[in-house]
């Protein structure tokens, strides 16, 4: 970093100068002249200096609150719009079971506000916040609790995929669940994980709910796909996959690319509107969001919500710098 940038942070005049920082950040030509590499690192060297107010500005946009009762009011609010959602208690990485069973006990709460206030939306978790890095057999048993849970209100669980340390592991412990019964659970897959057709290939007999998404951490390149046009090429190849396998599909992206070659194959395929549904993160591409509900598909938006907000988007924002020149750049230009 420059003298220059790095006067931006000066004890003196933080907040104000923040703003400048970030808006200089997602300036566009600068952007465009610059490496990738070189404005990522100075994304990432500026970030974990941004106070935390400045962090809930815009961190807020994409997080409905600390609260149970602010992630029930956006996915009313989300309801009436003809939308359905999922929501996900932030936390993960817990060091121990206390914290796992508090983590449970929480999602047995939205469990229930969903279920009292007639909400159409699911549950999104992660497993090592029950314990997945702790002990297997205790992530197991707390996961099967909130099925048990949301399998009474006729609702559904989806298992997220964390980093490549626990895909296999994740995928094991979904494919035990549902071998003991359970129909009420899915999983993900990322298109930027090379194991992800020959994961998709043995997915298919059990005719999973899968989320497909691109990807958002960052990985080696021997497991990972890194360019945009190679993830693009995987993610259609595995949608295709699971459309021929009879599985039921959440298309989740927010790019236009991959929503346009959707619909492409919806009909191709002869496709019903349960067959599928396209997923979006709560505050990203709006208009995006209206048109493809105004098309006639089904959507649902994850609404993430905690008191976890601040170490979860700074986290984020570490392992996935192009995350965070997104939500600047629809922070300071948003499109609606």
């Amino acid at each position: 970093m420059t003298e220059r940038d790095s006067k931006i942070f000066s004890l003196t005049h933080k907040n104000q100068l923040a703003t400048f920082f970030l808006a200089a950040l997602i300036d566009k030509e600068r952007l465009r002249v610059s490496p990738m590499n070189l404005a990522n690192q100075f994304i990432l060297s500026g970030i974990k200096l941004l106070p935390k107010a400045l962090v809930k500005r815009f961190a807020m946009r994409y997080i409905a609150g600390e609260k149970l009762d602010d992630a029930v009011r956006v996915v009313s609010a989300i309801n009436l719009k003809r939308m359905m959602g999922t929501m996900d208690v932030l936390g993960e990485n817990i060091s121990t079971r206390e914290e796992s069973l508090a983590a449970v006990r929480e999602c047995e709460e939205v469990l229930h506000a969903i279920n009292q206030n007639h909400l159409d939306a699911n549950l999104s978790i992660k497993l090592t916040q029950f314990g997945l890095k702790i002990d297997k057999e205790f992530c197991h048993s707390n996961v099967k609790r909130l099925i048990k849970i949301a399998a009474g209100y006729n609702n559904f669980i989806r298992i997220d995929m964390e980093d490549s340390s626990t895909t296999g592991e994740t995928l094991q412990l979904y494919g035990r669940l549902r071998s003991e019964g359970y129909e009420n659970v899915g999983v993900v897959i990322q298109a930027n994980m090379r194991r992800s057709e020959e994961d998709v290939r043995k997915l298919v007999s059990l005719k999973p709910n899968i989320r497909l998404c691109k990807g958002a951490y960052i990985e080696p390149e021997a497991i990972a796909f890194r360019g945009k046009d190679e993830i693009r090429l995987n993610y259609l190849k595995l949608l295709e996959m699971l459309f021929k396998g009879k599985c039921h599909v959440g298309i989740a992206t927010h790019d236009d690319f991959l929503v346009g070659s959707a619909y492409q194959r919806i009909p191709e395929m002869n496709l019903q509107k349960s067959d599928y549904e396209f997923q979006m993160l709560y505050g990203v591409k709006s208009k995006l969001r209206d048109r493809i509900v105004a098309d006639g598909h089904r959507l649902r938006v994850y609404v993430p919500f905690g008191r976890s907000w601040h170490a979860y988007s700074i986290r984020r924002f570490k392992e996935n710098p192009q995350m965070v020149r997104y939500v600047l750049r629809a922070l300071f230009f948003p499109e609606g």
